[in-house]
């Protein structure tokens, strides 16, 4: 099989893949998801896979959380794939080497050795791999890797994500793309208690917000450029502006913390809050006096 080899120093070595997902782009336009399903469904790529059903299943899966209350509602969107686990479940899961990791890192389902092998699927702890009833088979997003062996320099879904959201490149390659990004961002995997060692990690996966509005209360109007102080645990002391909204937002925060949340402008009386993150927080409307 024609696995990809990359030149470096004179040097072929084989690249590793993995990707990049960076939440804080995502907008939910699901064209990954599209793209996926254009690219599968009806079309078999032996020995990669089989044709993905039309129905029931989700190589890439979008998962949407809404976030705070009304005024301040968000929603996050999490593209979630095939980890490519080094520590794949399924590898041992499977029987007659059904499941193997290539060279290049991406996990394979044999289309032909896995019929009737359902422990596969159930091996998975982030629930990525589907059972094709039809074809008695267990499936899973394969990384376009036949599409990577035919010359492709990325999968569907990362070619057609419009924000950048989606990255993909050699984790072993310091001038790829994706290895820039985990340098230069705090990057996660959604589960890091599984030990997995995953090949898809993220970049502002949702966590909490504490979020108000400052308004000047003898004047009437947004309260711009207050001085916005949290504190609390396992935080650095942060100071942030109001923007021209008199709109304040400390995002990223840990959940089932108590932080502090002190306002202060020249000339009004501080205010100062004590907040639980058990859920996302919005301390509504602060009238500065």
């Amino acid at each position: 099989m024609p696995y990809r080899n990359i030149q470096m120093g004179g040097l072929k070595t084989m690249a590793k893949y993995g990707i990049v997902v960076d939440i804080t782009r995502c907008n939910g336009c699901y064209n990954c998801f599209l793209a996926c399903r254009d690219e599968f469904c009806g079309n078999d790529y032996p020995p990669y896979s089989l044709a993905q059903p039309n129905t029931g299943h989700f190589w890439m899966r979008i998962i949407e959380r809404e976030r705070g209350k009304f005024p301040k509602v968000k929603v996050a969107y999490t593209p979630l794939l095939c980890m490519q686990c080094e520590n794949a479940p399924c590898i041992s899961a499977s029987l007659n080497s059904a499941v193997y990791r290539r060279p290049d890192g991406i996990v394979i389902i044999d289309p032909e050795k896995a019929v009737g092998q359902k422990q596969i699927v159930d091996s998975c702890p982030y629930r990525v791999i589907y059972w094709n009833e039809q074809k008695n088979i267990p499936q899973k997003c394969t990384f376009c890797a036949h599409l990577l062996d035919a010359g492709w320099k990325e999968p569907r879904c990362v070619e057609v994500c419009p924000a950048g959201a989606l990255n993909f490149g050699d984790l072993e390659d310091p001038n790829s793309g994706v290895s820039q990004l985990i340098a230069s961002n705090k990057t996660e995997v959604i589960h890091p208690e599984y030990e997995l060692n995953e090949k898809v990690c993220y970049i502002g996966l949702p966590k909490r917000f504490i979020a108000g509005t400052v308004v000047f209360g003898d004047k009437d109007e947004c309260a711009e450029n207050v001085d916005v102080t949290l504190t609390g645990d396992g935080v650095k002391r942060k100071t942030i502006k109001t923007n021209n909204y008199g709109d304040f937002e400390f995002e990223g925060l840990e959940a089932e913390k108590e932080y502090s949340v002190k306002i202060e402008y020249p000339g009004y009386a501080p205010k100062e809050f004590t907040a639980q993150t058990k859920i996302d927080v919005y301390l509504g409307e602060i009238v500065l006096s």
